[in-house]
C-alpha cells in the first residue's frame, strides 16, 4: 500500500496538534509524558515540533489519556481550518 503524501493543510493540522499537545503538557517533562503515553521521548518531540504531522491514531489516544485532554478536543484542533474533503 502506497501512502499518499500529506497535503499542506494536513501538515498545518499536524503543527496545530503538536502545539496543542505541547501546551497541554505545560510544566510536565517531555520524558514523563512520553513514558506515560507509551511512546519514545523522540516521538513526542517530533510530534510537538510538527515534524511528525500525522501520528498514528493509537499514539494520539495514548497522549490524550496521558495529558488528560479529551480526544475530541484534539480532533477539533486537527480539524480546525481543514477542508471537509481532507479531514479523513
Amino acid at each position: 500500500m502506497v501512502r499518499q503524501p500529506l497535503t499542506a493543510e494536513q501538515i498545518a493540522a499536524g503543527r496545530r496538534l503538536g502545539a496543542a499537545l505541547r501546551a497541554a503538557r505545560g510544566g510536565r517533562g517531555l520524558v514523563e509524558v512520553a513514558v506515560a503515553a507509551g511512546i519514545s521521548p523522540e516521538t513526542l518531540r517530533k510530534i510537538e515540533a510538527g515534524r511528525l504531522p500525522a501520528p498514528a491514531f493509537g499514539t494520539v489516544v495514548c497522549l490524550s489519556q496521558a495529558l488528560g485532554v479529551p480526544l475530541n478536543d484534539l480532533a477539533d484542533v486537527w480539524l480546525a481550518d481543514m477542508p471537509a474533503r481532507q479531514a479523513s
